[in-house]
């Protein structure tokens, strides 16, 4: 049988990604063609993004595809160490393309409206095993690779840390997944910070051995990546500016002010439709979101969702009976988000520690901080559980992320970024540079309220002052 010709996308942040004419390749390629990757070209990325970055409309097909061409770059480095083509290699291959074909409509926002619902399908991680292991997904592999192939491919997306250098290039704090979609969000929403030196960390990449163990006890090593000594401050910035992506992008106060209007909607959605009242919600009966909210355990039914179905629904929503949905339906619609107070950088701005403080007062600082930040929080979640008002007053969106984490021998030392200095010892990425060590989760409490509720905005305020000044006062 004659080869197939190479098949090639025209990539924004890669430029060419061919797939080539070997038979795992072009496998890949009809793992493309199948209707649940096709559907990734419905789920955008960055989900609410593109309300505060026009530019940010690229999805998780793109990004999908470029994870594949990033991790076969680093299988590279691996074949140029000695390492052959295997079977372990190819499905890391195959589980960098397919890692997020499970995202549902807006990705994370309705991840957590699962999560409160304690929906299964809403969880993308749950739905990608399902979609891998049955399916269109599993005969492309089946074809060609074998029977087992797509189980085995499920395996290492499901596991919770890396287990060798091959899972490590699908699931690392420094993986195909993070390196493509820190330069793909930075390239597609236009920001002109947060950049990384792609090329340069990718020729200083290498392999190497660290120790692995326990309780200081060493059982032996295991070969990972390590970047040379020439990468220590493309390091450095690699990891900052995953830390600086979270203010301006990913927690940008906008976008996530949209996410907290789409929750309520489709938590409410889901309430009026189990409660048998599915006219009140300005959809019919047959609507994807309705039939899903009927029956969640349904994997068709889950994959029926997707961005372009909620966008279309809202016209629908925005006439809806109940009031909640009908004015968050129609200030998504129209982008009238709602007003923010930002509520952590309101108590930092007065109980932060001032420049030059000693250690201790540094640390004191930080506890006062976190104090009147809690106290905040349950204040207006008390005067919420009182206030009867619907649509609610206030909406609280709370979250905290650290753009590096420490080693953690439940992830291993694979999870690591780790760096050779001069010579040959590796350490941890966090040992050697004070500027990651130092880093500190990035921390967010903001309210959200409607531009004509000035009660319900002083009241915020107030909130905030007692409590900065009780600190103040404690002090003192």
């Amino acid at each position: 049988m004659a080869k197939r010709k190479p098949q090639r996308i025209r990539d924004p942040l890669h430029n060419i990604i061919e797939f080539g004419s070997s038979q795992f390749e072009q496998t890949l390629w009809n793992v493309i063609q199948t209707r649940p990757f096709q559907r990734l070209r419905r789920v955008r990325q960055l989900g609410f993004s593109e309300l505060v970055y026009p530019g940010a409309t690229h999805t998780r097909f793109s990004h999908s595809i470029g994870v594949f061409h990033t991790a076969r770059r680093l299988m590279k480095i691996i074949s140029d160490a000695g390492g052959e083509a295997s079977h372990q290699q190819d499905v890391a291959l195959a589980a960098a393309l397919v890692h997020d074909v499970g995202h549902g409509m807006f990705s994370h926002a309705f991840e957590e409206v699962g999560s409160e619902l304690k929906l299964k399908m809403a969880n993308h991680e749950h739905v990608s095993d399902i979609l891998i292991r049955n399916g269109e997904i599993r005969e492309a592999f089946k074809a060609e690779l074998g029977s087992g192939f797509a189980d085995d491919v499920a395996e290492v997306i499901s596991r919770r840390g890396p287990v060798d250098l091959y899972d490590a290039v699908v699931s690392s704090q420094f993986d195909a997944d993070r390196l493509d979609y820190m330069q793909r969000d930075r390239l597609m929403t236009g920001v002109q910070n947060s950049g990384i030196d792609f090329t340069w960390l990718i020729d200083n990449l290498e392999l190497g051995e660290v120790p692995v163990g326990a309780d200081d006890e060493q059982s032996g090593t295991v070969p990972t990546f390590v970047l040379g000594p020439k990468a220590f401050h493309a390091a450095e910035t690699y990891v900052l500016s995953l830390f600086h992506l979270y203010p301006t992008v990913y927690f940008h106060k906008a976008t996530r002010g949209a996410e907290k209007l789409f929750s309520a909607i489709i938590l409410r959605v889901f309430k009026l439709v189990g409660d048998n009242q599915t006219a009140k919600t300005g959809l019919p009966a047959n609507h994807p979101i309705v039939l899903f909210a009927l029956d969640p355990t349904s994997i068709d039914r889950a994959t029926a969702l997707d961005d372009t179905v909620f966008w279309g629904s809202l016209p629908l929503l925005a006439t809806a009976d109940d009031r909640l949905i009908s004015r968050f339906a129609d200030r998504l619609w129209n982008r009238r988000l709602l007003k923010c107070v930002d509520v952590y950088q309101h108590i930092f701005a007065h109980l932060g520690a001032k420049r030059g403080a000693a250690p201790e007062a540094v640390r004191d600082s930080k506890n006062r901080v976190e104090r009147a930040t809690v106290s905040v929080k349950e204040a207006i979640e008390d005067w919420l559980s009182t206030d009867l008002s619907d649509p609610p007053r206030l909406l609280i969106d709370s979250a905290a992320r650290a753009p590096y984490k420490r080693f953690d021998e439940s992830k291993g030392a694979l999870n690591q970024i780790s760096i050779r200095r001069e010579g040959s010892e590796i350490f941890d990425m966090a040992e050697v540079s004070p500027v990651v060590a130092a880093l500190e989760p990035f921390r967010l409490l903001r309210i959200y309220y409607s531009e004509d509720d000035k009660e319900a905005l002083k009241f915020v305020l107030q909130v905030i002052e007692e409590n900065v000044k009780k600190e103040s006062d404690h002090v003192c």
